[in-house]
């Protein structure tokens, strides 16, 4: 397991299990970070709820025995860029109006983040959201899902 990295440039890189136990460990070693760069308030518990998310759905939806999962985040001066990276690629979120059994976790991402998406990797996919540091109550078109 690849320990945790910061720079004074803003970047943080995390490669933990892909385990319920590592998605929870994400979302603490996140939060601490977040508090080091002066993060706090709606910000931080936006980006906070960020990351439990995708580290959950990198967990349980992206899980290959054996492989990690990589968190990473970047501060910007209006904005924290959060990326979950998994080995899973063929299971990609799918964008749902209404989601019927779950799902519902993505359209928090979409409601904290100004914008998410999913981009591919040479192995698996990387499930990024980008929140801002002035963080308002917004609604946006739902993200995708998680099939």
């Amino acid at each position: 397991m690849k320990s945790e990295t910061t720079t004074p440039t803003g970047e943080f890189t995390l490669r933990l299990s892909a385990t319920r136990r590592g998605a929870r460990l994400a979302r603490l070693l996140a939060v601490q970070q977040l508090h080091e760069w002066g993060v706090t308030g709606p910000a931080a518990e936006a980006a906070e709820l960020v990351v439990a998310e995708l580290a959950s759905n990198a967990a349980l939806h992206g899980r290959v025995p054996g492989r990690d999962f990589e968190v990473r985040m970047g501060l910007d001066d209006d904005h924290v860029r959060i990326e979950l990276s998994d080995t899973r690629g063929e299971r990609r979120p799918l964008r749902v109006e209404n989601p019927d059994e779950g799902g519902y976790g993505l359209l928090l991402v979409a409601a904290l983040a100004t914008t998410w998406g999913v981009k591919d990797r040479s192995v698996g996919k990387t499930v990024w959201a980008t929140v801002p540091l002035a963080c308002q109550n917004r609604v946006s078109r739902p993200g995708p899902r998680l099939l």
